[in-house]
């Protein structure tokens, strides 16, 4: 191995730990307590060297939110093909997003709730959205059928995203959210009806 390979991985490495880091604190007292100092004391180095890794607090929160799309995308593409047909595709997706969200609050806020540079319409658009995204939307064409099939997706994302965040903040019934997902994605199974 070159020595800058070694280094790479060494990069590659602390930069791995940070996000890890920054992930665990978040989740388990809030995003509030993810700073610098508070991570490179727990990482045990220095500030500066965390800015040589990213050049904000932001950026970190970003790092944290692209994991979190590779993993949405992951759980949705899994969910997806769990089923012996495509029938229940929608459902399928929209119980594996609202389950994701409820596991991960913090990992979740990183990803929808705070600050972000991070796009989803545009050619800039990072892999991991754009992965995340057209998982619900392959759901979402299997009963589209001549609807725009984006705005569907759109209007899905929005409405599991208002679930689940209303949910969240108490502000929901508790102990129903498999019915309000069963009944939105009911709804979504319309889509393709004249009326729907």
């Amino acid at each position: 191995m070159t020595t800058e390979d070694r280094r790479r991985r060494e990069r590659s490495a602390r930069r791995r730990l940070i996000t890890t880091t920054a992930r665990s604190l978040a989740e388990g007292e809030g995003w509030d307590a993810v700073t610098t100092r508070r991570l490179s004391t727990e990482i045990e180095c220095s500030q500066p060297v965390l800015y040589k890794h990213f050049g904000s607090m932001g950026d970190i929160v970003e790092a944290v939110a692209l994991e979190g799309f590779g993993e949405l995308a992951e759980k949705l593409r899994a969910a997806r093909h769990g089923g012996a047909t495509s029938d229940d595709d929608v459902g399928r997706v929209a119980t594996a997003f609202h389950g994701f969200a409820r596991k991960n609050p913090a990992l979740y806020d990183a990803m929808f709730t705070r600050t972000t540079r991070l796009r989803f319409s545009g050619e800039s658009t990072p892999a991991p959205l754009a992965g995340a995204f057209g998982e619900l939307r392959d759901a979402v064409a299997t009963v589209a059928a001549e609807r725009d099939v984006d705005t569907l997706t759109e209007a899905l994302w929005a409405a599991l995203h208002g679930l689940v965040m209303l949910g969240r903040d108490g502000r929901l019934r508790p102990g129903y959210d498999a019915d309000r997902v069963e009944l939105l994605v009911a709804r979504f199974g319309d889509a393709g009806s004249p009326a729907g």
